[in-house]
């Protein structure tokens, strides 16, 4: 595939089974470029990684303050070009020019932050929400490894290791999740702690994206029988932090955006 393959706009990838304002498209990234990717995160400095007790992290530009403000500073180049272009080409409908994308009415319409976790098998994380600090717009493009992100509704997702999620997606590699709206604030989401994927049997297994999965990865989870042996996956999480500062010349901290 020598290139992605966007929809006209996000209503044409919209997860209809999923809570409000969810949208999944398979190859946001060309498979050239989800290489050149993983080869940038992997040859940053060693001390750029926290390393977590499940999994290690980067924050860029930089970690959120105790405050959670961000420091500004741009994107690394390689974290811009090309996902932020092509993140907000996409239309929210067919009927809005490119000027009205999912960041258009965030406070810096754009991306200004990215979180990006490695998970290997056997790795994930607790069902958790991403708070204040961010405008309620999330955009996950996966890399590596498929894996299966599980959601559960925040007033049953209580703490008892038998909890069962609601909806599950399945990300594969090169793909570009986004969730906002009721998905953002109304849900908890979260990775197993496993070393297969099972139960990958389209909507019979509760995987609300099958339908949307590339001919390609539907017919390898068809193949192992609906199970997945983990690999080593990498997410890179763009989000806008609504409180940005940069330091003034001897003014101190000024705030810095459109809104």
């Amino acid at each position: 595939m020598a290139d992605p393959r966007l929809p006209t706009s996000l209503a044409d990838a919209l997860i209809h089974d999923a809570p409000p304002s969810t949208y999944y498209i398979p190859n946001f990234l060309t498979p050239t470029e989800q290489s050149q990717l993983l080869q940038k995160v992997n040859s940053v400095p060693l001390p750029t990684w926290r390393h977590l007790s499940h999994r290690r992290l980067q924050a860029h530009p930089s970690p959120l303050t105790p405050s959670n403000t961000l420091l500004a500073a741009a994107l690394p180049p390689w974290l811009q070009d090309p996902i932020i272009p092509r993140l907000t080409s996409i239309p929210m409908t067919e009927d809005d020019d490119r000027e009205h994308n999912i960041f258009t009415h965030t406070p810096h319409q754009a991306p200004n932050h990215c979180l990006i976790n490695e998970y290997t098998p056997g790795q994930g994380i607790h069902p958790h929400e991403d708070g204040a600090a961010y405008h309620p717009v999330v955009a996950t493009i996966s890399l590596g490894a498929p894996i299966v992100l599980d959601i559960y509704h925040k007033s049953n997702a209580g703490t008892s290791s038998d909890r069962q999620p609601v909806y599950r997606v399945l990300q594969e590699p090169g793909s570009l999740l986004i969730s906002n709206g009721e998905m953002y604030t109304e849900h908890l989401h979260g990775i197993a702690e496993v070393e297969v994927d099972e139960n990958l049997h389209g909507r019979v297994g509760g995987v609300v994206n099958w339908d949307m999965l590339s001919a390609e990865w539907q017919e390898r989870f068809n193949r192992e029988g609906g199970k997945w042996k983990r690999g080593t996956r990498v997410s890179l999480t763009f989000r806008d932090v609504r409180k940005v500062k940069s330091l003034g010349k001897g003014l101190g901290f000024l705030s810095v955006g459109k809104k």
